[in-house]
């Protein structure tokens, strides 16, 4: 299903409950302490880092139901750290913490993907490198009076290698065959999905998850979601042990720098960009 539920992680419940208690804090924080951490100065977004949810930049863009915090967390050297909180005092030791742990488990993923795709061990672990990018993204996800009428997320794939997602409630839905399935919660299980990278790297072994979250009326939902990338600078294309006469690359070769760019235009309007890069 290229979606799992991951336990026996190494993290201990009582840290991940402060990891969500910490998540709470900031978003109950009133709305002029948040927008310390605006990611829009003078209507201009700044970038990915900072508080705040999308730009508007189509027409037609699907707006989502949720609060929402970008951060990136590695390489450790690009930390926008103006940009994190300081409040709760606990915040940025805990992220640092969990940024850390939560490697340590993806790292894990990839060496035994690498074996299923008969790769060596560490090839995936050495092509993501100590200069890929890692996106912490915090998401809160209100009480909606007509859960019938917006979504808390979109439907959409995820511009990733691996996503990993801690949250404290249902409303994660993946899609198979036209068919949308309710994700569980486990305690203390992280829910973790393929993304586009790694579908296209591995020739479309592993495929890109459609998912969305739905919104309740009477509860609302926290996630922390930490998003693994590559270099932006990689020329993103199927492995090159993966292709063979028998199975040609299915992906074309773009530089994941403009790959995003596409990503980011596609999810506005909810399309998927991996669909533009198959051949």
């Amino acid at each position: 299903w290229d979606l799992f539920l991951a336990v026996g992680h190494g993290m201990e419940p009582s840290f991940l409950a402060e990891a969500m208690k910490a998540t709470r804090e900031f978003f109950n924080l009133p709305l002029e302490e948040k927008q310390k951490y605006s990611n829009i100065v003078d209507g201009e977004k700044l970038g990915m880092d900072g508080y705040g949810n999308d730009m508007v930049v189509k027409e037609n863009q699907v707006l989502d139901w949720n609060d929402r915090l970008n951060l990136l967390v590695e390489p450790e050297a690009l930390r926008t750290y103006r940009l994190w909180p300081t409040q709760p005092p606990s915040f940025r030791d805990i992220l640092s913490e969990y940024t850390v742990r939560c490697k340590a488990a993806a790292n894990l993923v990839f060496r035994n993907m690498a074996k299923i795709l008969n790769l060596q061990e560490e090839h995936l672990v050495n092509m993501i490198g100590e200069n890929s990018i890692t996106q912490a993204i915090f998401n809160y996800y209100p009480q909606c009076p007509r859960p019938d009428h917006v979504l808390g997320l979109k439907a959409h794939t995820d511009g990733s290698i691996i996503t990993v997602n801690f949250a404290d409630a249902e409303g994660l839905q993946l899609q198979r065959n036209g068919v949308w399935y309710n994700v569980p919660i486990v305690p203390n299980a992280l829910i973790m999905n393929v993304g586009d990278i790694m579908e296209i790297l591995s020739n479309g072994f592993f495929k890109s998850l459609v998912h969305r979250v739905v919104t309740n009326a009477e509860k609302e939902r926290l996630s922390l979601v930490l998003v693994y990338t590559l270099e932006l600078e990689t020329e993103l294309e199927p492995v090159s042990d993966l292709v063979d006469d028998k199975r040609p690359a299915r992906y074309m070769k773009i530089k994941l720098h403009d790959y995003m760019e596409k990503y980011h235009d596609t999810y506005a309007t909810g399309t998927l960009a991996i669909d533009g890069v198959k051949i």
